[in-house]
């Protein structure tokens, strides 16, 4: 809150005119430092022009703008919560972390009867106690609207030590637990307030004296910790007097969870011995205890210094909680008070002005000392005890400096005088922290408090000067590569030193401090790194060569071997700031052939690799690299002479990479074909193919023909040798459109003729379908086996074909072979051949008795067969008859009906006129069926319809018209529908009534056909014409057997099947209502 009231006495600004003044460009000479630093280093120069000349001050003091209803008399801040004790015995509390919380309590008690002495507030900021110069004490607890009396307080309170841990753990208990005060009158109590509501207790539930110290001086100051943090298992009590200190340190008694009673234990130890006291006299009545904490915020966290502020200055130290003593003040020092000028108002009768003067009250900062005087404030540097900050307080006449207070929590520092509270902003209180440890020679502290680039090169720039001169090459170097040091002036140092070593630290740390942007810079770095690691070699090795017999070289060939290790993490880590060309002069100057292969390696050089190992003949080698690679182009340049050499660890590399054209790597195999080799060993260019074609499956005809080249290449000597080419010629894959293998048949077949290969050639005949050449080379080869096999690859349905390549193996083997016997076993093996088939291969004068059995079976074969067909032709027989009967049982059916029964078509009473029943129950009289039918029938059914009708009214008279019709012949009649008629002159036209006409010619079709007429020829017996009854002429046998053949042949036609059951699927596509119907039931 009180960031709005707070007016800070700072300079105002100096105006931005120096923006003329900075510098268009650095210049530099030589090697440039690392943009990075420059870039840091330029924006602290723009920066420091537009700063003001005078540096910001270490501490600001502003007056806070709040005035005080009485003349303040004690000030007291924790946790963001400031209590201000009064002269009107009135407290008032504001919490600063909001803005309307400011409350004014008044203590009941009158200023003759109550004067307030001081005021403390714990950590939390909750608890606060109020003592007065009468030994009265008040106790309030935040959130009450009025303090309580404590009645048995019967001291004047000088200090009071709360338990941190508990207050600032517990945010929302009411208990202070145990707490310790020391009374003006040397004694120490220990305490428990509570302010929680209880009618059977007071707010101070606990009070017991458990110390006096001898002198019984006023307890001016007293501290308690609980340490080791994880497991407090002791206590530390630091307890000042005005000349004084003393600590306690012993085990506490928690033998209750609630609090109090646990020092008495502690203090009763104390009775017989001494605590370590410490005594700086002086003449002074009092004293003040601080101690610092860097996360006082936290509530397990120890102070790790404490000061004391006495008579000869201030006495300070850390606080080492590990001694195995009686002493935790580790480093202690006192540190005397700054002289400073005393006005001889202030100090009437002093006769020197420049003494040491006693300051009035301090407070303890991370660094500083903060010293309060009458008339000033005053800050000392703890690090080098020299005074940083110094500021006149703006007193008004008769106002009183009363004291300085810090919020031990938030950091916060306040000063008060009986009119006015000042803020001390210690924001800026780290400004020249860097430059003392710089100056103690504690770089690494230095740079942890440097804010900017320049004052970190400063740094870095003499600890690099500081290590050089004390002979930490390395060190020096790493600082050196951090600094704005030139690197010509850098590199020169350790050359004249002969520290080459260290140089190679100070290029590498310069080398990765280097930007990418800045490749010359890089590449010149890593080349010269290379230099130096390659020189560094090569030393090893000579020290090693020249030493290894006078004495253990151990630990040189475990540098060496390091060195190489480093210089190969730096091929891989530099590769791009590394030129080839020159890596490679430089590898092969120093003749490190290991670092040569490894450098091409690791730039993805493998061609250089492997021309390396083949010009070495270590073919082995050369593989490894080439398989360890992906280029494909590799395996293509290289195969011819790897293939030659090493001939299975070649074809092993290709067949681990996929993705290889064989194409390609058709030359590299052919020229092994001629090499001479051991007939032992495997064809690997065989075993490559046989994997490409098969595994992989290749379909290049080249490929395919490779293979067969390789197989053949040799005449066989035996027949067995044709066993791999016939092997490969048999399950080789085949095209699936064409049904043919890949290779060329042609190129195949005289390739193999050219070898003499017998059996590959018929196996290609068969293949081009030439079933004849492949029997006729069989045979000529003498190879039966194989002539009977091809004879039966013919498909089955062609049993000509088979049928004659049978024939051949026959008179082959009965005029070649000349063995009646074995003739008679070949019938055995075909079911095309008879005997009678080979009759005529035997000669004329063949004696019968050598075939006589199998004539003999042929025979009764032919008798058998002659039997079965008989069977069953009379199996047929029957199965007519039992047909005949059926159909004429069919004819005798008979359906009953009702005498209503209504025709489906008209409604009308069935028995009115001659009428159908189907077994589907469907009812039509006969014109009505003849009506229906002819929608549905199809156009040749309509005009088998028309024959018929036109047939059985033929010589009757009378022609079938209708209402309005012409007499016309039926012939004439159709001609007219079809438009033959039209004038040949006018062809587009007819061809257009063409097309229309055969599209309605159905529809023609079915005006031809007469429903009265037809019913009437189907159902009248013969003779009988429709209105007139029998006729006078009585037909001829003949002529009722046609018209009877006639009229059941349109019968079937007609009521063949219920039009409306099996034929309404030809009625999907006319509508429910026709053209010109009306109907009033599909409106909505």
């Amino acid at each position: 809150m009180f960031d709005e009231y707070v007016e800070h006495a700072s300079q105002p600004g100096v105006a931005h005119a120096a923006m003329s003044s900075l510098p268009t460009e650095v210049q530099y000479e030589g090697f440039e430092p690392s943009q990075y630093e420059r870039e840091e280093l330029v924006k602290d120069i723009f920066t420091n022009q537009l700063e003001p000349e005078a540096p910001a001050p270490i501490f600001e003091l502003g007056q806070v703008q709040y005035t005080l209803p009485a003349t303040l008399i004690s000030l007291v801040v924790s946790s963001d919560v400031m209590v201000m004790g009064l002269s009107n015995n009135a407290l008032v509390l504001i919490e600063m972390s909001r803005d309307d919380q400011v409350f004014q309590i008044q203590i009941p008690k009158k200023t003759t009867d109550f004067t307030i002495y001081k005021l403390f507030l714990d950590p939390s900021g909750r608890h606060i106690i109020v003592t007065s110069t009468q030994g009265e004490n008040w106790y309030l607890y935040r959130g009450w609207k009025k303090p309580r009396l404590l009645k048995s307080f019967k001291m004047i309170i000088e200090s009071v030590a709360w338990n941190k841990a508990h207050l600032l753990n517990a945010t929302h208990q009411t208990s202070t637990r145990e707490i310790l005060i020391g009374g003006r009158n040397g004694t120490i109590y220990e305490a428990v307030l509570d302010a929680q509501e209880d009618f059977f207790k007071s707010q101070e539930r606990y009070l017991q004296a458990v110390f006096t110290l001898p002198e019984r001086h006023p307890v001016t100051g007293i501290n308690f910790d609980y340490f080791p943090i994880t497991d407090p298992r002791k206590t530390l009590v630091l307890v000042t007097t005005p000349t004084r200190i003393y600590q306690f340190v012993g085990a506490p008694d928690r033998r209750s969870e609630d609090g109090g009673r646990v020092f008495s234990a502690f203090f009763a130890t104390y009775n017989d011995t001494a605590p370590r006291i410490l005594e700086l006299p002086g003449n002074i009545d009092h004293s003040e205890l601080h101690v610092y904490s860097q996360n006082a915020d936290q509530a397990l966290s120890l102070p790790n210094a404490v000061a004391w502020m006495t008579a000869p200055g201030i006495y300070h130290g850390n606080l080492n909680y590990e001694s195995v003593s009686d002493d935790l003040i580790d480093g202690a020092q006192l540190l005397p008070y700054p002289i400073i000028p005393v006005s001889p108002s202030l100090t009437p009768g002093r006769s020197n002005g420049n003494e040491p003067t006693l300051p009035f009250s301090l407070i303890f900062t991370e660094f500083h000392f903060v010293l309060l005087y009458r008339d000033r404030v005053m800050a000392v540097s703890i690090l080098n005890e020299q005074v940083t900050f110094e500021d006149i307080l703006p007193l008004k006449p008769n106002e009183q400096v009363q004291g300085i207070t810090t919020d031990p929590v938030r950091k916060t520092y306040w000063l008060y005088t009986d009119q006015n509270i000042y803020e001390l902003d210690h924001k800026n209180e780290a400004r020249d922290v860097w430059k003392i440890f710089l100056d103690k020679g504690r770089f690494d502290l230095a740079l942890q408090y440097a804010k900017t680039a320049k004052q970190r090169d400063t740094i870095m720039t003499a600890q690099a000067h500081t290590f050089f001169a004390e002979g930490r090459y390395f060190q020096a170097a790493q600082s050196y590569a951090q600094c704005s040091a030139t690197f010509e002036e850098v590199s020169l140092k350790f050359l004249d030193a002969g520290e080459r070593d260290a140089l190679r630290s100070y290029l590498i740390s310069r080398l990765e401090r280097t930007k990418r942007s800045d490749f010359s810079q890089r590449m010149m770095l890593a080349t010269w790194l290379v230099e130096f690691y390659l020189s560094k070699c090569n030393e090893l090795d000579d020290i090693v060569a020249s030493e290894s017999i006078s004495q253990d070289v151990a630990n040189l060939q475990a540098e060496r071997a390091i060195l190489e290790e480093d210089l190969r993490h730096f091929f891989q880590t530099y590769k791009a700031n590394l030129e080839p060309g020159v890596v490679y002069e430089l590898i092969q100057g120093h003749g490190r052939t290991d670092m040569y292969l490894h450098y091409a390696t690791v730039i993805g050089d493998h061609e250089r690799v492997i021309e390396y190992w083949v010009m070495e003949e270590q073919w082995t080698k050369a593989i490894d690299t080439l398989n360890r690679q992906s280029n494909l182009d590799l395996y293509y340049r290289f195969a011819p002479t790897l293939i030659r050499q090493a001939p299975k660890e070649t074809v092993d590399s290709w067949l681990r990479q996929q993705a290889l054209d064989p194409l390609r790597l058709v030359p590299a195999l052919l020229r092994i074909q001629k090499v001479p080799r051991d007939p032992l060993s495997p064809n690997q260019a065989l075993r490559y193919l046989n994997h490409v074609i098969f595994e992989q499956g290749n379909k290049s005809p080249t490929i395919h023909n490779l293979i067969i080249t390789f197989y053949a290449a040799n005449p066989p000597v035996s027949s067995e040798d044709d066993g791999p080419l016939l092997r490969f010629l048999t399950t080789t894959p085949s095209d699936p459109l064409t049904g043919k293998p890949y290779y060329d048949l042609d190129y195949a077949l005289r390739l193999c003729k050219q070898t003499g290969r017998t059996q590959p050639c018929v196996h290609i005949y068969a293949k081009m379908g030439l079933w004849e050449s492949s029997v006729d080379l069989a045979l000529e080869k003498g190879d039966l086996e194989l002539a009977m096999i091809n004879a039966d690859m013919p498909p089955e349905e062609d049993r000509q074909l088979r049928k004659r390549l049978w024939l051949k193996i026959a008179r082959y083997v009965v005029q070649q072979k000349q063995d009646i016997k074995m003739a008679m076993r070949f019938l055995e093996n075909t079911d095309l051949l008879k005997i009678e088939d080979i009759l005529p291969f035997f000669p004329d004068f063949v004696v019968i008795d050598d075939f006589k059995d199998e004539i003999c079976t042929a025979l009764e074969g032919y008798s058998t067969h002659i039997d079965s067909l008989k069977a069953e032709m009379d199996e047929t027989t029957r199965n007519a008859e039992a047909i005949k009967q059926d159909i004429a049982a069919l004819e005798k059916r008979f359906v009953t009906i009702d005498a209503d029964e209504k025709c489906t078509v008209c409604h009308q009473t069935l028995l009115t006129r001659q009428f159908y029943v189907f077994p589907c129950h469907h009812t039509f009289h006969a014109d009505c069926l003849v009506g229906l039918a002819k929608e549905y029938l199809p156009a040749s059914s309509l005009r088998k319809v028309i024959a018929l009708q036109t047939e059985l009214t033929k010589g009757t008279g009378q022609t079938p018209t209708g209402p309005g019709r012409h007499p016309t012949s039926q012939r004439t009649l159709l001609s007219a529908n079809f438009g033959v008629s039209v004038p040949a002159q006018n062809g587009t036209r007819a061809a257009n009534s063409l097309g229309r006409n055969i599209l309605s010619a159905g529809d023609r079709l079915r005006d031809l056909i007469i429903p009265d007429t037809l019913a009437g020829v189907v159902t009248a017996p013969v003779g009988w014409l429709p209105g007139m009854g029998l006729t006078g002429k009585k037909p001829t046998e003949s002529e009722e057997k046609q018209k009877e053949k006639l009229r059941k042949e349109l019968e079937d036609l007609l009521a063949g099947s219920c039009p409306l059951c099996e034929n309404v699927v030809a009625g999907l596509d006319k509508p429910f209502v026709k053209e010109g119907e009306v109907d009033s039931s599909w409106i909505l």
